[in-house]
This record gives structure tokens, sequence and C-alpha cells, in this order.
């Protein structure tokens, strides 16, 4: 597999870490080296001083045993031998090369036996000496060159009991130490650098694994949606911009398992319908071929039987119109562009037309149609066609299914915000299984009352409710009958 993040982050975090070490290497070495050449200096003045102070002391002693003195005791070496031991005792405590001037700038004393006249010094470190017989202690490496090494000075004035510059002390030491010191502290840093290095590797790769951890499953997720796996989910649960992500991939695919199901539910949907559709069309179909074949071939002489054969023929037809009309009712208030048209009703008048308009086929069985309340004021906006027409698809369902010489009860609830109608018959009922299916499209119960049905009322009368926000529930029992309750909202407004 192929770990580009892990390794651009490895590199990240490895650069930046380097970047870092460089710039803290600049700075220590800087820091370092001034903090170490400030010490070593320190460290020389100290001991500078500490011989000119033991060189004062000695003096005094000189001087009070009868000497002259600084003053009296000659010029160049030779005026100094008299003091060698004392001064190759300092020398030892001192640990570098030790230069003695007098008052008169002229080195009086050099460790090493060198005869050295102040004038072969070069500017430079005649301006030590100056500074130090003026009071002032100073460091230089000019001496370097003279001297032959690499090393550091450090000139620091010779005082009297009364604080007189009487001569100064030019202390020498090499600067190997210095550099030396300087190297031990950056190959320590170099190190630490590396080992830190290293460690940032390793740890910066299992911090990028860890971190890419999650974006790989997020990412195998979306391949599986991509491959039409709706049902996989990310399982990542981060509270975090990647966790963000993860929920975000996992609602949508959320949302495409259910757009999936809704999917193969329309598309059976659409197949048990043309299926329906054929086999409610073959009935008819065969029945008209039929009858026409046996008229246009003569087999049918008899003008009374011709006469049945025409009536059937009629009625298949009819059939077929109810069926298309039907149809074609359902497709318009299924289809969401399809507009109905609403105006304020009063519903307990749409109710009464329906009630009217179906008494005539109720007259038939005997069945009488009561209606509780008919001229109550219940203000409603709707498409008068479409809710007439609801009311009688119930009321012919519930006289197709009631017994003769019956009563349908049919009453009207004016409630506050909400009027409620009830449809109810004393027939054969039903069955909680077939409840479930009663408005399915094209579903019909195989009983002898519904032989001319199409199976697609009370799919229109759920679409009609469905436009106009009414509630339908519907209670049964097998031999007792079925209760059909809309509850409607009634308009809060009316226009008078």
């Amino acid at each position: 597999m192929n770990y580009k993040i892990t390794r651009k982050l490895v590199l990240f975090i490895v650069s930046l870490l380097l970047l870092f070490s460089v710039l803290m290497s600049v700075v220590f070495a800087r820091l370092f080296s001034e903090h170490t050449l400030e010490y070593h200096q320190e460290d020389l003045k100290i001991r500078a001083e500490a011989i000119a102070s033991n060189l004062t002391e000695f003096l005094n002693s000189t001087t009070s045993s009868g000497s002259m003195g600084m003053g009296g005791m000659g010029m160049g070496m030779n005026g100094m031998k008299g003091y060698m031991p004392y001064l190759r005792g300092l020398e030892q405590v001192a640990m570098g090369n030790v230069w003695i001037v007098d008052r008169n700038a002229s080195i009086i004393y050099e460790s090493k036996g060198l005869e050295i006249e102040s004038q072969e010094l070069p500017p430079t470190a005649n301006e030590i000496i100056e500074k130090a017989l003026s009071g002032s202690t100073s460091f230089s490496e000019t001496f370097s060159d003279f001297i032959g090494i690499k090393s550091l000075t450090v000139g620091v004035p010779i005082l009297n009991d009364t604080q007189e510059v009487i001569g100064a002390v030019l202390l020498h030491a090499p600067v190997n130490n210095i550099d030396s010191s300087i190297l031990s502290g950056l190959n320590i840093l170099f190190i630490s650098a590396a080992i830190a290095l290293v460690l940032a590797i390793l740890l910066g790769t299992l911090f990028s694994l860890k971190f890419i951890a999650p974006i790989k499953k997020i990412n195998k997720a979306a391949y599986k949606l991509s491959e039409g796996d709706y049902a996989t989910r990310t399982q990542v649960i981060q509270n975090d911009e990647i966790g963000d992500l993860a929920k975000t991939v996992d609602q949508l695919a959320l949302r495409l398992d259910e757009a999936s199901r809704e999917s193969s539910r329309l598309e059976q949907s659409r197949r048990d319908f043309i299926a329906s559709v054929s086999h409610e069309l073959r009935t008819p179909v065969t029945v008209l071929r039929g009858s026409l074949e046996a008229l246009k071939d003569g087999i049918i002489e008899d003008e009374e039987q011709k006469k049945q054969y025409q009536d059937q023929m009629f009625q298949e037809v009819l059939s077929l119109q109810r069926l298309v009309d039907d149809l074609l009712s359902l497709t318009k208030l299924q289809n969401p562009d399809f507009k109905i048209s609403k105006e304020l009703l009063n519903l307990s008048e749409v109710l009464s037309d329906g009630v009217d308009a179906m008494k005539l086929v109720s007259t038939d069985k005997e069945i009488s149609l009561s209606l509780t309340n008919p001229y109550s004021f219940i203000p409603f906006s709707g498409d008068y066609g479409r809710l007439r027409q609801m009311f009688m698809a119930v009321l012919d369902n519930a006289i197709k299914f009631s017994p003769k010489r019956s009563s349908i009860d049919i009453e009207v609830i004016d409630q506050a915000t909400t009027a409620v109608v009830e449809i109810r018959d004393y027939g054969i009922g039903m069955e909680e299984k077939v409840k479930a299916h009663i408005f399915d499209k094209f579903f019909q119960t195989s009983t002898s009352e519904n032989l001319k049905g199409t199976g697609l009322g009370l799919s229109i009368v759920n679409e009609i409710a469905l436009r106009h926000q009414v509630s339908i529930d519907v209670e049964s029992r097998k031999g007792e009958g079925t209760v059909f309750t809309f509850t409607f909202l009634k308009e809060k407004n009316p226009t008078t």
C-alpha cells in the first residue's frame, strides 16, 4: 500500500526537527562560545589578579626589609634574577605564560626567559599594556602571532599600598582548552540531535500511522459506497475533524441506503403496478375479443343471444373505462407536479353531497345512509371534487361489503381545531392482515362483493387524503363491520 500521507507527515516532522536543530545549534554554538570565552576570561582575570596581588604583597615585604620595590628592581631580566624562584612559583600556580611590565611599559619579566622589547610588539599588543598601566583590565588575542600559539591574554595593573599603579601583569593562556570545550559541547548537541532525529522518525511514523488509520477506514467505506454497498459504515468515533468527516460519511451511507431501499421499493412497486394493470386489462380484453370473434364469424345466430353478447361487451367496456379513469386519477394524484385546486369549503356540504350521490347505489341493496349533523358549518380549504370523490369511494366500499337491508352511519364531529368524519358500516369486516393492505394499488379481497372492483378506489382515497393533510384511521372486526375515521384540520381564518 502506498503510504503517501505517512511519508509526508514523517518528512514534515523530521524537517521541522532538522530546522529546529540547525537553529538551536547555531544559537547554542554562539551562546556556548560566548559563555565559554567569558568563563575562561573570568578565570584568567582571577589568576592574573592573584599574581598582581601576590606581587604587591611580595614587593611590599621586600620594600619594608630595605629593598627599593619595583622601581628599584632594575631593568630587564637581569634585574629580576633575585625574584626568579618566587616568580616561577607564581607561574606554576597561574598555569600560563606570565609577563611583568614596569610602569615605563618595559617588559621586565617573561616566564620563557625571552628578552622582549615593547617596541617589538604590534601596536594592538601595546594597547593592552597601556590599558593595564592606566588601571584597567583588558583582554586580547593579538599576542597569538607573537607567542606562536593561539592564546588569550589578560592585562591587569599591579598596585601598591596607595593604590598607585606600579606595573602590570600580562597572563597568556592557550585557547585550545576553550576550543575543545566548545567542540565538546557541540558534539554533545549533535549527538543529542541525531538521537532526537531517530526518535522523531520512529515516533513520527507511529503518529502518522495512527493519524491516517481512521482516514483509511473512511476511504475504504467511501470505496464500498461507490461500489453500491450502502450498508457499510466507517466505524470511526473521534471528537475531532476526522470524526466529523466520518459522521458525515456515515450519514451519507445511511441516506444512500434509505434511498436505495426506497428505489428498490418503488421499482418493485412499478413492476407490480404494471403486472397488475396488465392482469386487470387482460380479462375484459379477452372477453371482448372472444365475443367479437364469435359475432364476426357468425357463430352466434340467435338474436337474443347476440343481445346478451352485446350487453356483456358493454359491461366490459364500462369496466375498462372505470379502470382507465381510476388509473388516470391515481397517476395525477401521485404526481408531485399536479396541483389540486383548493378553495374554502363547508366540509359538511361536501360530505352531504357525497352521501346524496351514493343513495341511488345504496337503494339497490336497501341500505340506509344516516348522516348526523349535516348542516353544521365546518370551514376547510380543499378541492371540492376530490373530497367528494374520497367520501363517495369509501361509501361505495361500505355499501359493497354491507348486507342488504342494513345501515351505514355517517357522523360529523366538530371540534376546536379539527373536524372528524366517521363512516361506519355493519358489514362483513376484515382481518388485520387484510386491513394492512387496503390502500395498496390493485388490492382486492377474493369475495363475491368485490367482483366489479378495480382495486384502486382506496388507493385514490389515500392519495386525496395525503394531498389535503387528512389522516385516516381504519378499525374493523371480522363479521362486525368497519369504521373509517377522517380527521381534518379546520381553516383557522375563514373568510365569509
